[in-house]
């Protein structure tokens, strides 16, 4: 008799986005397909910035506007419907030749959460991985090109950037820290391509480790029966208060109602380094943070704070006095709730401007202001390298030179060409395809 169980290691769980890929190749008909997964965008108010106090919310248990209905109308201007397109190679039989290559275009789709009101929304990585392009939709229907600017791939994010008419608006953080399993959560996402769906659910368990496949797993993550579907990757986990406490990310393949979330604990610092001058123009603060979050009870907002801990040496950060304690409260004219903001306050800003930033510093009456000029990040001197590692340093591609033999079975008058052999992710032969 064969046993029901299987292995974890073997546990097929898979990321939301890969099973909307696996639907869209399976589709015979992809333009009716794509006519048949175009939603209607219902125009609504918009939110406040994290920055803003909401304020209690007028809502009674119990009657049809509920917590969720609430939450959905304040929460869906700052998620964003993904849409990408991707080119897929595919060997085929021929009676003539041993094999033909078939190349075609297939859709993707996927959810972002705005970081910035200037149009950077994070999102998963395998969302963007290996697209040709991605266009992103408001909830008013409005819409933009979009291009991926960094990546993490150990943590499955990314983050992207529209260039939008008007200031977006930004989600209230909460913690994963404090979520209790049994806990009322909440998913907006593009399911199935239908953009800004809603679903709720409760935290199923804390800590969960899933295997996706032999090269990839996920830690500690947020498992949850909120229905999570092909095209909720990347979009927001909330919790009843319109916190956003998790990034949904993969579901367990044939069960009901088993999906995951990155814990937003986790994904703001992997966030804020990513959005990092530091890493993104080669321009540093030298300030080392650690964010940290209070509750004055279950149903009171999250109370989030940044600290510094300690200071680059020969830094802006360490010029201009910083000390570790000091609680960051305003960065230029962003105010500081988690790490996040701090890279956001500094964004844009070209090396030597002084930006202002203000602190509370314990055992201080009044607050401190201290003005920071970003720094060039010194490179050391680097000898000339061979083409091939400044095409790769340059592009993000390697390249190999290959004969007709090769190339004859795609195209018998072609005489020669060059093979692709890795693509470095974020570089520009990757955000080209």
């Amino acid at each position: 008799m064969r046993s029901p169980l299987k292995r974890p290691t073997a546990a097929p769980v898979t990321t939301t986005a890969a099973v909307a890929r696996r639907l869209l190749r399976r589709a015979l008909l992809p333009a009716g397909l794509a006519a048949a997964l175009t939603p209607i965008a219902v125009g609504v108010p918009g939110l406040p910035t994290r920055d803003a106090d909401a304020g209690p919310r007028a809502v009674t248990p119990g009657q049809r506007r509920d917590e969720v209905v609430d939450v959905y109308e304040r929460c869906k201007p700052a998620v964003v419907n993904i849409h990408s397109e991707r080119t897929v190679t595919a060997g085929l039989e021929d009676p003539f030749r041993s094999t033909v290559t078939q190349t075609q275009r297939v859709n993707g789709m996927g959810t972002g959460i705005v970081l910035d009101p200037r149009g950077y929304i994070l999102t998963n990585f395998h969302v963007v991985d290996d697209v040709n392009s991605l266009r992103v939709r408001l909830h008013d229907g409005a819409g933009y090109t979009a291009r991926v600017v960094a990546l993490d791939k150990e943590a499955d994010l990314a983050l992207m950037k529209v260039e939008p008419s008007t200031p977006l608006p930004c989600l209230p953080f909460g913690t994963s820290s404090d979520l209790m399993v049994g806990e009322a959560v909440i998913a907006i996402g593009n399911a199935y391509g239908y953009e800004h769906t809603v679903t709720d659910g409760r935290v199923s368990f804390k800590g969960r480790d899933v295997t996706l496949n032999k090269d990839m797993g996920y830690k500690n993550l947020i498992q949850t029966s909120a229905p999570i579907n092909p095209g909720n990757s990347g979009g927001p986990l909330l919790n009843t208060l319109g916190e956003l406490v998790g990034v949904n990310v993969a579901i367990r393949a044939g069960a009901q109602n088993i999906g995951f979330a990155l814990p937003i604990d986790f994904v703001i610092g992997r966030a804020a380094d990513m959005l990092s001058t530091k890493r993104r123009a080669g321009l540093r603060h030298g300030l080392h943070v650690k964010d940290t979050v209070d509750r004055g009870g279950d149903q009171t907002p999250a109370k989030r704070s940044v600290v510094v801990d300690l200071c680059e040496a020969d830094s802006p950060a360490e010029a201009g006095g910083f000390k570790p304690g000091d609680v960051v409260e305003k960065v230029g004219d962003v105010a500081v709730v988690t790490s996040i903001d701090i890279e956001r306050g500094f964004l844009d800003k070209p090396a030597g401007v002084k930006v202002p930033v203000r602190v509370r510093r314990p055992g201080a009456a009044d607050p401190v202001t201290i003005d920071v000029a970003l720094q060039q990040v010194s490179r050391p001197f680097q000898a000339p390298q061979p083409a091939g590692d400044v095409v790769w340093a340059k592009l993000g591609v390697r390249l190999a030179p290959v004969g007709p033999t090769v190339v004859a079975p795609a195209n018998p008058q072609l005489h020669g060409g060059m093979l692709v052999q890795d693509v470095s992710p974020g570089s520009a032969a990757a955000a080209a395809g």
